[in-house]
Parts: C-alpha cells; structure tokens; sequence
C-alpha cells in the first residue's frame, strides 16, 4: 500500500482523533497533521473537505461558524455521538493491525522502534 493509499484509508479515524480533542477548523486539522506527523503527511484541502463533506453526511462531524475576536470568521467542526462511536471503531481496527504488524516484524527480527 501507498503512503498516499495508507493516509486515504486512515484519513476519517485521524480528522476524528483530532475533533475528539477539541473543535478545529480545516486549515487547523491540515496543520495538526503536518506536524503530529514530523512533516512526513502533507494534506490538501482538496483532498480533506469532500472527507469531511461524507464524514458529515454520515453524522460523524457537523460544523458550525464561529469568528474569534479580531479574526475572520471560520467554519469550526466538532465531533458527534455517532461520530464517537465511528472513532472508537476506527481505533479497534488500527489497533488490531498494528499488533499484528508488531508481532509479524518483532518475530522477523525488525526492532519495534521505527527508523527517523
């Protein structure tokens, strides 16, 4: 798989990790992941919104706009129940491969630690 199929197939459980901390804006969750990543996933918001748009039509996510003093108004997201119940799904399937791939790489000899 890709790192570009990896970060498709990952993108919902990340932009729900992210709104379970904390209600953000677009822009925001792009740069969250940048730099949670080590700059290794760059998204576009080309690619982030139409997400975002389904992740709403499913009831994950809804938004709502809010303008910070002294700041141009932003369209804010912020997780729902439904949404909650998605993630939790997300982690138990994530968590699930990556013991998996833990234990295929530990048993072939590869260290747990990964390369910088």
């Amino acid at each position: 798989m890709s790192t570009k199929s990896l970060t498709g197939a990952s993108i919902a459980a990340v932009i729900l990790s992210i709104l379970s901390n904390g209600d953000s804006y677009g822009y925001d969750i792009i740069n969250q992941v940048r730099e949670r990543s080590g700059d290794e996933i760059e998204w576009k918001a080309g690619s982030l919104y139409p997400v975002m748009h389904r992740m709403q039509t499913n009831g994950w996510i809804e938004d709502y706009w809010h303008e910070p003093k002294g700041e141009r108004r932003r369209r804010y997201y912020r997780i729902t129940p439904k949404g909650v119940k998605a993630l939790e799904k997300e982690r138990k399937q994530w968590m699930t491969t990556h013991r998996l791939l833990l234990s295929l790489w530990t048993e072939a000899g590869f260290s747990p630690e990964v390369a910088q």
